[in-house]
């Protein structure tokens, strides 16, 4: 087969503990996925989940021991961080029962999806799509995968967030209002999952704004660290 055009570079994920890497096809995100977030974005709590997605490129990759530099993205005044515990599916299938749904994770890493809020809003006020408020260029910075068989009991893991040194985002996987199972059932009814698909699981209270030279210091209990530093 002949391209007519350079074949793009597949976008990957390094993997913890090895110079492997994981190939990513498609990034899902789930909005309003823990309480106080949901009502601190103007929800009510256990809303029925809803999905947007993230360009597979939009992967900002950090290895251990060092602090990833994301570029202050352009149109916006207002960028916020939301820290996040990302699944990855390394077996597909569609319909995916939340009972079986742990046998389709190849494992977990820590991200944060960034978002242009001010853009995000605008959208939100004339019914457009979040597009260039969730996906734009580095907007999903993340760290290595755990495989699940080393992550430990994730679903009630802390996760949280400092900025510059200062508590930010300080919950548990536990909160989550729609569990790890429960959110793959429900996605899996939309899309047929792939492996390399990457799930951005939700993101607790406390979300805010950062601005150039912060430096984003996430952990999620036994999966790792994520250190990112907005340039």
């Amino acid at each position: 087969m002949q391209f007519v055009i350079p074949q793009p570079a597949v976008a990957t994920v390094p993997v913890a503990g090895s110079d492997a890497v994981f190939p990513v096809h498609r990034i899902y995100c789930v909005g309003r996925n823990y309480v106080e977030h949901a009502k601190e974005m103007g929800g009510t709590g256990r809303e029925a989940p809803f999905f947007f997605m993230k360009p597979a490129d939009a992967v900002l990759p950090v290895v251990p021991g060092v602090i990833g530099e994301m570029p202050y993205p352009s149109m916006t005044s207002d960028l916020h961080h939301e820290i996040e515990l990302v699944v990855a599916i390394g077996k597909g299938g569609r319909n995916i029962a939340a009972a079986d749904a742990l046998q389709h994770i190849w494992g977990y890493a820590v991200g944060l999806d960034m978002t242009r809020r001010d853009l995000q809003g605008e959208a939100k006020k004339t019914g457009r799509p979040w597009s260039t408020g969730k996906g734009f260029d580095h907007s999903a910075p993340i760290g290595p995968i755990v495989p699940a068989a080393q992550a430990g009991d994730v679903e009630k893991a802390q996760i949280r967030l400092h900025v510059n040194g200062a508590p930010r985002q300080q919950s548990s996987i536990e909160k989550l209002i729609w569990n790890i199972g429960e959110t793959i059932e429900h996605l899996s009814k939309y899309f047929a999952l792939q492996p390399g698909d990457l799930i951005f699981t939700g993101t607790p209270e406390g979300v805010a704004a950062v601005k150039q030279g912060d430096l984003l210091e996430g952990a999620i209990d036994g999966i790792g660290e994520l250190k990112v530093r907005i340039g």
